[in-house]
């Protein structure tokens, strides 16, 4: 998986004194995992998965380098959209790595 995904918003936010038309999301670190204290969706009993907004919130702002502030400007539609980018990190696992050659 991609360690970077941009991602065109439906509704232009402003961040760091500038108007932002597309974020780029980046693959949390695990040091922010723990920082953050949890992971951006729940998985119920049913083992029905669920988004945790106050969470993916946290990791939109961080991943996208914008203010938590500009979080709260975006349109429904992004927030959600992010919020399943930002889970789909945790879903997949990083690029493998490549093999040693034979020398």
């Amino acid at each position: 998986m991609s360690q970077v995904k941009p991602y065109k918003l439906a509704a232009p936010i402003q961040a760091h004194d500038q108007e932002v038309l597309e974020v780029t999301l980046r693959r949390p670190t695990v040091a922010e995992v723990r920082a953050i204290k949890a992971l951006p969706y729940k998985i119920d009993k049913n083992e029905d998965v669920s988004l945790d907004m106050e969470a993916a919130a946290k990791y939109i702002a961080i991943c996208a380098g914008i203010p938590s502030p500009s979080v709260n400007q975006l349109d429904l539609s992004d927030l959600n959209n992010l919020a399943w980018e930002i889970s789909g990190f945790f879903m997949t696992a990083a690029s493998a790595k490549p093999e040693a050659s034979a020398g």
